[in-house]
């Protein structure tokens, strides 16, 4: 288990040079519907990537079926960017599946947005997909050696080449007799003929669950908040290894795989990457970072006169923080929200004050006041320095940052871009190094155990189920054929 992490007093201030984006990439986001009678399955096909695209801003794609012939359109951009009315009248039919990307095999081109389409002996078949597989590079060796073509350099391309090639009576059979092959995080929504079908890996790394909709047929979502958006009833979680089929007004399920032994949810999503109306493994994700925040002010309280978050993850924990320390909470950073992913490139003197192209700081909330600022993450620690300048030059007379999580030290091979294990600054660093890079009186991360507590409270924080390997480098499976994000670049570039 991760020790308690000590709270450490600063020693001198030094500045951070540049900035670089910090945090970990959000993943990626799938969403599936199928409706009896079709009417507007574009349209919620496209709420639900709208729900969901807080996971992933590069590119978004909707590929729906007619019962007969698979039409896809997707492009870089935000989803409200790539789908037009006139994009939109072109996707009719009765089955959709809808993704919305950021990168964590291949690069952010064209040739490796999601879904990806293509024709079999079967029909057509398209796939999008939420993970990483960590035996990708084989499997893609092997269909090089029985002859296939690749065109992208995604794991998602490996895997609808696999399924278009295996026999099998149906799509369900082709699935469940593929599945073996795959190490690693997938959560998967595909679409053929007359209807979609969704599979998790056996681990359930990522979140995937079902609903049903109000006016007839199914619909399943990376996260509950997209079925909710869609007024969705009788909402329940996909099982690990477990196969789900939408059929208009029919639903039905199989369990292909055993699920692990070990299962391995990802604690991340509740720290960081699911939104905090998302309910996952049963538990509300606003409930435990709220927990998270509680956990944090208990082990590492200090004197302050206000508690601020950086938006938007870790404003529940400040709430948390707050509650338990008995420090008012406040705004303290205003963010922008409609940032996005810009092609323009910023002025030579606006990247130097980069962090302000995010946020803005609210002085009359800070002048003169000791500042407790709850982030979620410290990742490569370039964000967190100049966030505390920003506090500082606002008049905060002290900044102590609080971290909800461990320090994330080893790098994850499911499907979060992070980094490599050289780029992490608690990879590199002490704590009370990283306290006086990032210029903070003093810095303090959540213990193991106490994350645990905040999210399994019930069985006294027990890591049992879940992957805690980017804390502790202990991976649930063997990680040693994993490949660099732009390992297969080369090839085609």
């Amino acid at each position: 288990m991760f020790p308690d992490t000590p709270v450490h007093v600063r020693s001198q201030h030094d500045q951070q040079p540049g900035l670089r984006d910090d945090g970990p990439k959000e993943e990626c986001g799938v969403f599936g519907v199928s409706t009896p009678h079709g009417e507007g399955i574009a349209q919620l096909a496209f709420f639900g990537l709208f729900a969901l695209q807080h996971r992933g801003q590069e590119a978004a794609g909707i590929a729906v079926s007619d019962g007969s012939r698979v039409r896809c359109h997707k492009d870089t951009g935000l989803v409200a960017n790539v789908f037009t009315p006139a994009t939109m009248a072109t996707l009719t039919g009765y089955h959709a599946i809808g993704h919305t990307r950021y990168s964590t095999t291949g690069a952010n081109a064209h040739r490796n947005h999601q879904p990806f389409l293509v024709e079999t002996m079967h029909g057509p078949l398209a796939v999008a997909h939420n993970g990483n597989l960590v035996n990708a590079g084989a499997l893609r060796e092997e269909l090089l050696a029985k002859g296939f073509g690749l065109t992208a350099t995604s794991d998602t391309e490996v895997l609808t080449l696999m399924l278009a090639a295996a026999g099998g009576k149906t799509w369900e059979d082709r699935i469940e007799r593929t599945l073996p092959a795959w190490k690693g995080a997938y959560s998967l929504v595909l679409v053929v003929n007359d209807r979609v079908i969704a599979v998790r890996d056996p681990w359930g790394f990522r979140p995937m669950s079902v609903g049903r909709l109000p006016h007839g047929g199914y619909a399943v979502a990376s996260e509950t908040c997209a079925l909710n958006t869609l007024g969705c009833i009788e909402i329940d979680e996909v099982q690990p290894g477990e196969i789900v089929t939408l059929q208009g007004a029919e639903l039905t399920r199989r369990q292909a795989l055993t699920p692990s032994a070990t299962p391995a949810r990802c604690t991340f999503e509740f720290v960081y990457f699911s939104r905090p109306d998302s309910v996952w493994a049963g538990r509300n994700v606003h409930h435990v970072r709220q927990r998270l925040g509680e956990q944090l002010a208990i082990e590492s309280g200090v004197d302050a006169d206000v508690v601020i978050p950086v938006p938007d993850s870790s404003i529940p924990a400040a709430i948390g923080y707050s509650r338990a320390a008995g420090i008012e909470h406040n705004d303290g950073l205003i963010k922008n929200r409609y940032i996005g992913r810009t092609f323009i490139e910023p002025t030579q003197d606006l990247r130097e004050r980069g962090v302000a192209l995010k946020f803005n700081a609210l002085s009359e909330n800070l002048a003169g006041k000791r500042v407790v600022m709850i982030d979620d993450s410290l990742v490569r620690g370039t964000t967190a320095g100049p966030l505390v300048k920003l506090l500082r030059d606002a008049g905060a007379t002290e900044v102590h940052v609080r971290i909800t999580c461990p320090p994330i030290t080893h790098a994850c091979h499911f499907g979060v871009d992070m980094g490599h294990d050289g780029d992490l600054m608690a990879a590199r660093h002490t704590v009370d190094e990283m306290r006086d890079l990032i210029g903070a009186d003093s810095l303090a991360f959540l213990s193991l155990e106490g994350m645990m507590r905040a999210i399994e409270p019930e069985n006294e924080g027990s890591e049992q189920g879940y992957c805690n390997a980017c804390y502790t480098g202990h991976y649930p499976m063997p990680v040693d054929e994993a490949q660099p994000k732009l390992s297969f670049e080369g090839a085609l570039s």
